[in-house]
């Protein structure tokens, strides 16, 4: 199965690969900074600082991460931005808000990302103080102006021109807005096509105020296979099938992306914007775990009732005793290992997985600039 990965990638991905792991001008890419927004998916520790229950700062979160200790990743180690950063060779992006970001720190980019938030400001409200993506965006200016200070406004803004970018939203405003509780506000307001709509019209805004902040390289993930994750498994399947209301979400919701950025990318005249399908990419581990090297891809590692999906992953849940076998680590989150076989595609990934481009190419088009 993991040999369809590699089948088709040129000999340009190849030399791009090489560099990422130093074996061509090593250090090149490492000087490339990295800048993430989003959700938990890709927070990095920015809600360890706020009086919030979004959180994964206690054991057994980060059993496998290098510390073993929790850093406010919701995994039980590495996530999707750190396994970017270590494919670029470069150090994890620090989260905005941690007292160490300062200095030769800045260099390296930030992580903007804050687990419960959405596309909507009302998305996530019962987390309460979260840092919702205007503030994200709010932040990334703030950076801005701290790196000036720190090497000149001209370099700073090349320092920000030549970043890459991920950003990660979409699914919270369907688990934690539309389907949180039956008959919620937006389920209300919008059928759930409309609803779509309504969430890439917005989505549309976003990514235009990150290109006006200077972002020219962004990885723009879609929402991954909603209905299957083991919290909903656990509330809303009866045989461990997967949750047909937010597959058909999920379903609508990311053709409509691709569709929109690729209507972006037009208007702009360059391929600034990349979808990475992230559903696609899960899907294959998720339907044929085996294949993967995984026992399960319905019951989470931590977790417990049902599939382990109910609550929260705290020292009182099951624990299994091997993460690598297991896809999701707890009742919303893939485990690293799940996490590496999304990142394998997002570098080395067909049109099926990342349109217009994998990144890969990106490194490989940008090395000749």
């Amino acid at each position: 199965m993991e040999g369809k990965f590699f089948s088709w990638i040129s000999c340009s991905v190849i030399l791009s690969l090489a560099v990422m792991i130093g074996i061509a001008t090593p250090g090149a890419e490492a000087q490339r900074a990295f800048f993430v927004f989003g959700d938990s998916l890709v927070d990095n520790g920015n809600n360890n600082y706020l009086a919030t229950t979004a959180r994964a700062d206690s054991p057994p979160y980060g059993i496998d991460y290098p510390t073993h200790r929790p850093t406010g990743r919701f995994s039980n180690g590495r996530n999707i931005p750190d396994l970017i950063s270590e494919s670029l060779g470069a150090e994890p992006t620090l989260p905005y808000l941690a007292p160490e970001l300062t200095g030769e720190n800045l260099l390296v980019g930030a992580n903007f990302a804050s687990a419960g938030i959405g596309i909507l400001n009302d998305t996530g409200i019962q987390f309460i103080n979260i840092i919702r993506i205007t503030q994200q965006l709010q932040f990334f200016q703030q950076y801005q102006q701290r790196v000036a200070a720190l090497i000149g406004e001209g370099q700073a803004q090349r320092l920000v021109n030549g970043a890459l970018v991920l950003i990660t939203l979409g699914g919270n405003d369907f688990v934690n807005n539309y389907y949180l509780v039956p008959f919620s506000a937006r389920s209300r307001q919008y059928s759930l096509p409309d609803y779509v709509v309504y969430l890439i019209s917005e989505y549309r805004k976003i990514l235009i105020r990150l290109y006006e902040l200077g972002a020219r390289r962004v990885l723009v993930t879609g929402t991954g296979p909603l209905g299957c994750v083991p919290a909903e498994l656990a509330m809303r399947s009866r045989n461990g099938e997967c949750a047909e209301d937010l597959q058909r979400a999920a379903g609508l919701f990311n053709p409509q992306l691709v569709q929109m950025i690729n209507g972006l990318n037009s208007e702009i005249g360059s391929n600034v914007f990349v979808a990475a399908n992230a559903q696609q990419m899960s899907l294959g581990f998720i339907n044929n775990p085996q294949a993967y090297g995984f026992v399960t891809s319905k019951v989470a590692c931590c977790g417990q009732g049902p599939y382990n999906g109910l609550g929260l992953c705290t020292v009182a849940s099951n624990l299994c005793p091997n993460r690598d076998i297991y896809a999701f680590w707890d009742p919303f989150h893939p485990s690293e290992r799940a996490n590496r076989f999304i990142v394998r595609q997002i570098l080395t990934g067909d049109t099926r997985y990342m349109n217009p481009m994998n990144l890969s190419t990106i490194l490989a088009l940008d090395a000749r600039t």
